[in-house]
């Protein structure tokens, strides 16, 4: 069957509902009908799946469609059964019966696309079953998986060739969203495609916005995010298994409609989960790079990468599975340096080529995290798509750095490309220009370059940014068949010719970011690098102190200071957001909390303040184990030495725990060992002193009593205090 004897655009109206074609797509379609190889780049969310989907079901038999994720096959086979196409998948999730059931329907002509993984053309079984079936073409989904210079190389994928073979002579079209020119050469010599037709999109999505935060308190800033756009869908990717469940309880904890997606999940719960979100009943999925590939969900409104990704490849796909509906949303990637030496000490076990592949992947990553250039324009340069003016939505454009005028330095840049050969890349040419006399160098002979030392009073970051500038400005651009290496362009050859000054960008500085994803530990802590609010916290120590006398408590008794001054930072105006106020906990929020949170809602009201509900996050961390644990023997009447042995904890770990416990509000009875080392005169001196007291600071109180009592006396009997009068 050919194109002319169907009227494609009719055919997409009546199976698809669509009206038109877009972009390339149609061109694409009437290129594969004709039987000629197909070769598509184009970027996630331009439609790609429906250039192998309608001729699918125009040709004759059955197209075999190699994909590389279960969740990708089964989500395409669900879409085309809501438009009651038949469309089946043959891997490892069917029962022998179901496959039987497949290889019958193939066999008799009923199933127009099966999906297939390519580890399952390796089956001699399938294999000899495809045989004997009519195939009417082959489609390669996310075929930059057989690149090794791709960003999720799989071994597997670059014996697909070989099995097409096996299997008989027939059109083959490869799809991929992400390609640098080296990979797509890559792919089109390993599948024999280098005389298939090539049709390349750009790359630019114009309603995305790219930003990269520095990976500081990470988590207040994430659930302010979520908290600003509630109900909105998104997808939070990580690096690791772990991460996808540390950040996924976070979230469940802080009332997000979340759930995570990672390969250590029973696939029925993956599924249910990934059908959870499709279907709405989630707004966010927490996972790693194994979801996404050829979700089908037009609104998701963000993309956030809790983790820096492995490489810009990557980075662009995942951040490509936001906005495919054409309306604006947000990329955000949160970076950190201590993230790269992560992905580095993941390749460590690779081969040498693969490590080095690796390694380049990561510098670019860095590269593209630290520049102050527009975030589009980088990201456009690197897939071999050059535009001359910023994007204006992306963090680089909106909150612009520093900018700096060059000339002489662009200069130095070029020649030394040119007088090196232009047969080196970024490294060896900034090498030269700060006069490095490094075993390459010296040995071409580039210490007698006019150019070398010229820049030996900037450091090496300064002019690794200048040349990437000049790629990013089309000045260089990057050999496609030697990584790295750069050539002068034609521009780069009339800027030579007369030179001009032309503006940079400081690249953002993340030497101080902290290894910790969260400045404050214990999350809800008291964070100093934030300054209370002193007006506040003199109405809330008078409050305090007004309770206290009405109870006949000292004020410390009701809340001491640090949990003022935390209240004084984050404004909590909710019982839950009081709770999380270090020293504070529900039963004290219960007890006393009423009359706090009428004075700080008023305060916020009459100030326009930012409240605890954008910036206070409730812990997810399952830090109360050991707290329960404690709780629990101290109800048994197990004596704290036998607790500290157990715990391999000191005495004074031990009770600092206690503390913890106590002054967030819970009672603790430990009469049954305070009996044993004090008696009752002692305990009654003690307690009287705090019900009188002014502070419960331990040195006053061990001042006052002029070491007749231990610290750990004192430290005892004010937990007893606390619990009996505050509690």
């Amino acid at each position: 069957m050919i194109a002319e004897e169907i009227n494609l655009k009719d055919k997409l109206r009546e199976v698809f509902g669509y009206t038109q074609f877009r972009g390339l797509q149609e061109e694409i379609i009437d290129n594969l009908m004709a039987g000629n190889d197909t070769f598509v780049l184009m970027p996630t969310g331009a439609g790609k799946s429906l250039c192998y989907q309608l001729p699918a079901i125009i040709r004759d038999g059955t197209a075999i469609i190699i994909s590389p994720l279960i969740a990708l096959m089964k989500n395409q086979v669900d879409q085309l059964a809501a438009l009651s196409i038949n469309a089946q998948f043959l891997n490892s999730t069917l029962s022998k019966a179901e496959i039987t059931k497949v290889k019958k329907g193939v066999l008799a002509g009923q199933i127009k696309l099966l999906y297939v993984a390519p580890e399952s053309l390796t089956k001699e079984s399938n294999l000899e079953f495809l045989k004997s079936a009519k195939l009417s073409f082959i489609a390669i989904d996310e075929a930059h998986c057989i690149s090794e210079w791709g960003h999720d190389f799989r071994p597997e994928y670059r014996r697909i060739r070989m099995m097409i073979d096996l299997i008989g002579n027939m059109p083959i079209i490869a799809l991929t969203a992400t390609a640098t020119p080296k990979v797509q050469i890559d792919i089109q010599k390993n599948l024999r495609m280098e005389n298939a037709k090539v049709f390349k999109s750009s790359f630019n999505r114009t309603n995305l916005y790219y930003e990269v935060r520095a990976k500081t308190a990470i988590k207040k800033q994430l659930i302010k995010y979520l908290k600003s756009h509630k109900g909105e869908s998104g997808i939070i990717y990580c690096l690791s298994r772990k991460k996808v469940e540390e950040v996924y309880e976070l979230l469940k904890v802080n009332d997000v409609k979340v759930a995570p997606y990672h390969a250590g999940l029973e696939s029925q719960v993956r599924m249910q989960n990934q059908d959870g979100f499709l279907n709405e009943e989630i707004d966010v999925i927490v996972a790693t790079i194994a979801f996404g590939m050829g979700i089908d969900k037009p609104d998701v409104r963000f993309v956030i990468h809790y983790d820096a990704p492995k490489s810009l490849e990557g980075y662009y796909q995942e951040t490509g599975r936001a906005g495919r509906d054409g309306i604006e949303s947000d990329c955000i990637m949160f970076y950190s340096p201590h993230d790269i030496l992560k992905l580095e000490k993941f390749n460590k076990d690779k081969t040498v080529s693969e490590r080095d592949n690796a390694r380049h992947l990561v510098q670019e990553m860095m590269a593209y995290s630290a520049s102050g250039v527009c975030r589009r324009r980088l990201l456009l340069s690197y897939f071999g798509e050059v535009i001359h003016h910023d994007c204006g939505k992306c963090n680089n454009c909106v909150y612009p750095t520093n900018k700096f005028s060059v000339k002489e330095q662009i200069i130095w840049c070029l020649e030394t490309a040119v007088n090196t050969g232009e047969r080196f890349a970024l490294g060896h040419i900034v090498d030269v220009i700060r006069g490095e006399k490094t075993s390459y160098v010296m040995s071409y002979g580039h210490d007698g370059l006019a150019t070398f030392g010229k820049g030996k009073d900037n450091q090496t970051s300064y002019w690794e940014s200048v040349v990437r500038h000049c790629v990013v400005f089309d000045f260089l651009y990057k050999d496609i068949d030697n990584y790295g290496v750069l050539h002068l362009s034609e521009k780069g050859k009339s800027f030579l010719a007369d030179p001009y000054s032309v503006e940079l960008s400081e690249e953002h500085d993340y030497s101080k970011v902290s290894d910790d994803e969260d400045d404050d530990k214990e999350l809800g802590n008291f964070n100093s690098t934030r300054s209370h609010d002193l007006v506040l916290f003199e109405m809330l120590k008078g409050l305090r102190k007004k309770v206290a006398k009405q109870k006949g408590f000292p004020p410390f008794a009701i809340f001491q200071d640090p949990s003022l001054e935390e209240m004084a930072t984050f404004y909590p105006t909710t019982e839950d957001d009081l709770a999380q106020i270090n020293g504070v906990g529900m039963g004290k929020v219960q007890r006393y909390g009423k009359p706090f949170l009428e004075m700080i809602q008023k305060y916020v009201q009459e100030n326009d303040i930012e409240t605890a509900q954008d910036v206070v996050v409730r812990s997810a961390i399952n830090k109360s184990k050991t707290k329960i644990w404690i709780i629990q023997q101290i109800d048994r009447k197990v004596d704290l030495e036998e607790i500290s042995e157990a715990k391999n904890m000191s005495m004074f770990e031990v009770l600092d725990e206690i503390e913890h416990i106590c002054y967030s509000g819970t009672r603790l009875n430990l009469d049954y060992y305070i009996d044993r080392i004090m008696d009752e005169e002692r305990q009654d001196e003690v307690y009287d002193y705090f019900m009188n007291a002014d502070t419960d600071n331990l040195p006053v109180a061990l001042e006052y009593f002029d070491e007749d009592y231990s610290e750990e006396e004192l430290r005892l009997m004010r937990i007893k205090f606390m619990s009996e009068i505050a509690n």
